[in-house]
C-alpha cells in the first residue's frame, strides 16, 4: 500500500527502504505528483512539455525509471529516457542543454544498496529547491495515477529511450584543457564503487597519453555490503592499492558520480572538503576565473582562508546541494561544495559532478607540473592543515530534539565564542576548532561533525559529540 507518510523529500530527493516505502506503486504516486508538478508550475501552450529521465546500477532502478517515464508519458509530458545506467550529472547536463523542463533521476546516491531513491532536476539542471520538493509533496495522492504502457509510448514517440551520455562527454573534453594534458603520463586509477560513474573518466580522456585504470567498475547492486559513499572507511582496496603501486593519483566516485574523493600516492587520503579549496585555487590561479566560492555551514575552515587569500567572495548555505544550486543561477559562482563531496563550477551546470571534479584535480597536477602530494603540502603550509571528522549516529527518532546541544558553554576546555543554528547545530571554539550536530533528513541517525588543527583534537571532539548524543 501507498502511505504518504512514506514519501518525504530530504536534502536531495526522496529516498526509501526497496520494497518498504520504495515501492513501484510510490514511484508510480511520487511520478504522477511531478506530472502535476511540471503540467501546473506553467500555463503555457507553446509546446509540450520534456523532461529527463535516469537511472544508476542500483537493484532495480531501470525498472523503476521505465516506471516513472510511463507516468509521466500518461500526462502528456515527452520522455528522453536513458538506455543505460547513467551519472546523475548526465541528467542534469541533458535538462539544460536541450531546454527540458526537468529531469528525474532514479538513485538513492550514496545511500546503502536497500536503499533506492528519486532526484528532481529543475529547468537549468539543478537540484531542485524545497519550494518545488514542497509542492511536489502537495501533489501527492491528489490525482489518480494516469501509466502508459511503455512499448506503446515508446512506438507513439512519447517516450524516446536514447543515449544521454554523448553530449555528456563531448562538452567535458572541451571543459577541461585536453590540449595540455594530452602528453603527459601521470598515472591514474578511479574506483567507481560499483556505480554509474563506470569508465567516463577513460572516455573523456580519449587520445591523451595519461594511463587510466579503474576498479570497481563492474554493476554490484550490493556494493560489496558498504555504502558506495566515498569516505576512507568504504575505500580499503582503493587506499591498499596506492599504497603497493605507483599511481600518480587516485580518484573515487560515489554511487551515481555526482561526488569525489581523491588519494595520494602512498594511500593517502584527501578530503573532499581539501579537494574544494584545491580546485579554487587551480579555478582562479590557473585557469584565471574569478566568482564566489561557496561551502556548507559544516564546510572546513580551511575554504575560509583560501578565499580570503584570493579576495573571492564567501558563502556560506545549510546542508544540501541544492542550496548551492540555488546561488550558483542567482549570483556569479566560482565553485561550490559540499563537505560530502559534491561540487559544482563555472561555465557549467548549477549542479555537483564528481567526474569533472576529479579531471579537474589531474588538470592542476598538469598545469602547475607538480605531484598532488606536492600541491597538498604547499597548499597545507600556506592555509592550514586541518584535520576534519565525521560520525554518524543511529537514533531511534528521525526528529531527536537537539535544542539543548545550544547551551554548552565549553568543549574540552575551550570556550564557546559562536553559534550557528540554521542549519544544525554549530558550536565554534576560541582556538578555531567546531563541533556540529544535525539530524539527517534521509535516515534515523545524527551526524557529528568536528574539525581542530590536530587529528587527536579532531577525534576528541567526536567522542565528545558522541557522549552528547547518547545523554540526549
Amino acid at each position: 500500500m501507498s502511505h504518504k507518510k512514506a514519501i518525504k523529500f530530504g536534502t536531495d530527493g526522496w529516498r526509501g527502504v526497496i520494497s518498504e516505502d520504495f515501492t513501484f506503486e510510490n514511484v508510480r504516486v511520487v511520478a504522477q505528483a511531478i506530472s502535476d508538478w511540471i503540467n501546473k508550475k506553467s500555463t503555457t501552450k507553446e509546446r509540450a512539455k520534456k523532461v529527463v529521465v535516469g537511472f544508476d546500477t542500483r537493484f532495480l532502478s531501470e525498472e523503476y525509471a521505465k516506471t516513472a517515464a510511463s507516468v509521466l508519458a500518461a500526462n502528456g509530458i515527452f520522455v528522453s529516457l536513458s538506455n543505460k545506467p547513467t551519472p546523475t550529472p548526465t541528467v542534469s547536463f541533458s535538462v539544460a542543454k536541450n531546454g527540458f523542463d526537468a529531469g528525474v533521476m532514479i538513485t538513492a546516491s550514496h545511500n546503502p544498496a536497500q536503499f533506492n531513491g528519486i532526484k528532481i532536476k529543475t529547468s537549468t539542471g539543478a537540484a531542485a529547491p524545497t519550494s518545488v520538493t514542497e509542492t511536489v509533496e502537495k501533489f501527492l495522492f491528489k490525482n489518480r495515477v494516469k501509466v502508459l504502457d511503455l512499448n506503446k509510448a515508446i512506438i507513439s514517440k512519447r517516450i524516446k529511450v536514447q543515449d544521454l551520455t554523448r553530449d555528456y562527454v563531448d562538452f567535458l573534453r572541451g571543459y577541461i584543457n585536453l590540449k595540455k594534458i594530452k602528453k603527459h603520463k601521470f598515472k591514474v586509477l578511479v574506483d567507481a564503487m560499483h556505480g554509474s560513474g563506470d569508465n567516463f573518466i577513460a572516455e573523456i580522456l580519449k587520445g591523451t597519453s595519461i594511463r587510466l585504470s579503474v576498479m570497481r567498475s563492474e554493476i554490484n547492486p550490493s556494493f560489496e555490503g558498504k555504502r558506495p559513499e566515498p569516505t576512507v572507511e568504504n575505500l580499503e582496496g582503493i587506499l591498499s592499492i596506492m599504497k603497493k603501486e605507483p599511481f600518480d593519483l587516485g580518484l573515487v566516485l560515489d554511487g551515481d558520480a555526482d561526488r569525489i574523493a581523491a588519494v595520494e600516492p602512498g594511500g593517502r587520503f584527501i578530503h573532499p572538503q581539501k579537494i574544494l579549496g584545491l580546485l579554487a585555487l587551480h579555478l582562479n590561479q590557473d585557469r584565471h576565473l574569478n566568482g564566489g566560492i561557496v561551502k556548507t555551514i559544516a564546510g572546513t575552515n580551511l575554504i575560509d582562508n583560501i578565499a580570503r587569500k584570493l579576495r573571492l567572495k564567501l558563502y556560506e548555505t545549510p546542508v544540501g546541494f541544492k542550496y548551492i544550486s540555488d546561488l550558483m543561477v542567482k549570483q556569479d559562482i566560482l565553485v561550490g561544495g559540499e563537505e560530502a563531496g559534491g561540487m559544482g563550477f563555472k561555465n557549467y551546470i548549477p549542479e555537483r559532478d564528481g567526474i569533472l571534479a576529479g579531471l579537474l584535480l589531474l588538470e592542476m597536477m598538469v598545469y602547475r607540473k607538480k605531484s598532488m602530494e606536492k600541491i597538498v603540502k604547499e597548499v597545507e603550509n600556506e592555509f592550514g592543515r586541518y584535520y576534519y571528522q565525521r560520525a554518524d549516529l543511529k537514533t531511534h527518532h528521525k526528529n531527536l530534539n537537539l535544542d539543548r546541544i545550544k547551551k554548552i558553554k565549553q568543549i574540552l576546555g575551550k570556550k564557546v565564542i559562536r553559534l550557528k543554528d540554521f542549519d544544525g547545530i554549530k558550536l565554534i571554539c576560541e582556538d578555531e576548532s567546531w563541533l556540529m550536530f544535525r539530524a539527517s533528513g534521509t535516515e534515523s541517525l545524527v551526524r557529528v561533525y568536528a574539525e581542530a588543527k590536530s587529528k587527536n583534537k579532531s577525534e576528541a571532539l567526536i567522542n565528545f559529540g558522541k557522549k552528547i548524543i547518547k545523554s540526549v
